[in-house]
């Protein structure tokens, strides 16, 4: 059915169709959508505990016996604290938290993103998921080392040939060539100029001639076309995140999805200021007003700690004008399906397409 069957043996999945783990607007009951339907489930640990993991991953086993999934992890640097620069974005903010009636003086909530360590090493090695992924690079060569030895295929997001080159050379079963068009936070690694990233259509046949692993192409990817012209140009899977907000299996947020319905080509744009560091998401008051790239945004994940005051009241009226809304270029192809059935229709319409270019 599919024309290279690599990933569909190395993950063991009917369909090279992945789950994107978004971290926020979704849990166990999407990644036991897909997984059912053939596809890769995933699950975006990267704001859990470990109690909230064995948690996810505990109901995903039990709805879908030996089905496999990926649990998603942030390979991030903490960040150096920079007083300056935190009470400066502070100020910056300063206008909103009394128009919303918040004490600009409260402490600012804690930023929970944790990058991988030790403990969670250790629940993975419990786990033993089939894959584990990262995003931000990869974890320390020891820790790496442990998540091997537990079993478990490593993949993980590259924005540039050089990533690619990068995660191949340090073990990667498979690599995640992140276009430009993606939702969600850019995974790059080895530079911090986004002005030098590139679009999935570009970026994908260049990886996939310099590596010899595996690739999985994702940003953009919305409909059977696309996932139809990411295999002719060298993926062997596809991974979709924003598609699947559609779903009534996702978390999304009235307010958020009211966005996505109204999404258009130019609804989104690559922006710092929800979380301190670049990521695709639709275009609401804190972008246009803040940004969408700001020079005194503390480092990812402080920022996000200020707004989450501001998210929580615009919320409570309805409006996402402060929440981090992400999503791809490709929303505007998005339609409402369950799960399953939307898998069953990338599947059916993809197959119709590769018939068609075979005869």
């Amino acid at each position: 059915m599919w024309p290279d069957r690599r990933l569909l043996d190395l993950f063991k999945v009917e369909h090279p169709i992945f789950l994107a783990p978004m971290a926020g607007v979704m849990d166990a009951e999407l990644a036991i959508a897909v997984a059912k339907a053939g596809g890769l489930g995933a699950l975006p640990a990267g704001m859990l505990n470990a109690e909230q993991l064995r948690a996810q991953v505990g109901q995903f086993r039990t709805a879908t016996a030996n089905r496999p999934i990926n649990l998603n992890f942030l390979a991030h640097k903490l960040p150096v604290p920079n007083n300056a620069r935190e009470h400066a974005w502070r100020e910056k903010l300063k206008s909103y938290y009394v128009e919303f009636g918040i004490d600009p003086a409260a402490p600012v909530p804690s930023a929970i993103r944790a990058p991988f360590d030790s403990a969670m090493c250790a629940v993975v090695e419990d786990l033993k998921p089939e894959i584990v992924s990262f995003h931000y690079g990869l974890p320390e060569s020891a820790l790496l080392a442990r998540v091997k030895a537990a079993g478990c295929k490593v993949i993980c997001s590259a924005t540039t040939v050089a990533e690619a080159r990068f995660l191949e050379a340090n073990g990667c079963d498979a690599v995640i060539a992140q276009g430009l068009e993606a939702g969600g936070h850019r995974g790059m690694f080895l530079s911090e100029d986004i002005a030098t990233q590139v679009g999935l259509f570009a970026l994908l046949p260049q990886i996939a001639d310099a590596v010899t692993t595996p690739v999985i192409a994702t940003g953009g990817v919305g409909d059977a076309r696309a996932i139809v012209a990411a295999l002719a140009l060298g993926a062997a899977g596809v991974q979709l995140g924003t598609a699947f907000l559609f779903c009534p299996e996702a978390k999304a947020l009235p307010p958020h999805r009211a966005a996505l319905r109204a999404a258009r080509d130019d609804s989104t744009v690559v922006t710092n200021v929800l979380s301190g560091r670049p990521a695709r998401g639709l275009i609401n008051r804190a972008i246009r007003e803040l940004g969408p790239i700001s020079g005194i945004v503390p480092e990812f994940p402080l920022a996000s700690g200020a707004l989450a005051p501001l998210h929580a009241k615009a919320q409570a009226q309805g409006s996402g004008d402060f929440s981090p809304m992400l999503a791809g270029q490709a929303a505007a192809l998005g339609c409402e399906l369950p799960a399953g059935k939307l898998i069953e229709k990338f599947v059916s319409e993809a197959q119709r397409l590769l018939h068609r270019m075979a005869s």
